[in-house]
């Protein structure tokens, strides 16, 4: 993609309007993607990290999924769940919602897809923490929510930073589920990468350009993930 490109044309590119509207959406999608992957994810790590119940093997199951099967197939999913025929859909149809082919829908492809990464790195992170700090924090008088918040939190937050990069890397790369379930319209559903797609049948050069924007991104995810430590003294003051 380096190679292929020609600086001067893409400076000049990068003015194009249906650039912009691309990323901007995939942008404002995949946030709201990781927001909520992250706020529905977090508990569901800890279910699956610190309990035992019935139907928590078929409930991993159901998490890792997404990362096996096509997100073709995780988009039909989607759109026979939540279509206006679907099992959820005719449910919301009452209410005058429809989500196939909407912003929203996108959302939801997205975090369908980046719930695993999410949830596995969290779960790692939530098994790593020593319980004898918590049983330590219960008998100073920390409740639950407290010691959750001042014990389980800093000490894990290097794998839920771990997760949530993944999980918005994914949430802005996705395509599959995305297409099937809430299509291709521009300013509304067309992200990134069926912006790719579409340039690729007609303009490779705005193929390029899109593409590398991407690749740029995804990079300094990886960068960040791999440098940035928040909450550094987290972890010492937990132990203290």
């Amino acid at each position: 993609l380096l190679l292929r490109a020609e600086p001067r044309e893409l400076w000049a590119r990068l003015g194009d309007p249906a650039v912009h509207e691309a990323l901007r959406l995939s942008l404002v999608t995949s946030a709201c993607a990781t927001v909520l992957v992250v706020v529905c994810g977090t508990p569901l790590a800890w279910a699956l990290a610190r309990r035992e119940f019935r139907g928590k093997r078929a409930l991993e199951v159901l998490v890792d999924l997404p990362m096996l099967v096509p997100p073709t197939v995780a988009g039909l999913a989607l759109l026979l769940a939540f279509g206006r025929m679907g099992l959820a859909g005719e449910a919301l149809a009452a209410f005058g919602v429809s989500l196939p082919f909407t912003t929203a829908a996108v959302v939801m492809a997205q975090a369908f897809m980046a719930t695993p990464l999410f949830v596995n790195a969290a779960r790692a992170g939530f098994e790593g923490v020593d319980d004898a700090l918590l049983e330590t924090a219960a008998t100073l008088g920390a409740g639950p929510a407290r010691r959750f918040v001042r014990v389980v939190l800093p000490l894990a937050a290097p794998s839920l930073l771990a997760g949530t990069a993944l999980a918005a890397a994914r949430a802005l790369g996705e395509f599959g589920a995305t297409i099937t379930f809430a299509g291709n319209l521009e300013g509304v559903t067309r992200t990134m990468p069926l912006a790719v797609y579409l340039a690729l049948q007609s303009d490779l050069d705005r193929a390029v350009l899109l593409a590398l924007v991407l690749l740029i991104a995804a990079a300094l995810l990886l960068f960040a993930l791999r440098t940035v430590r928040p909450f550094g003294r987290g972890g010492r003051d937990a132990r203290r």
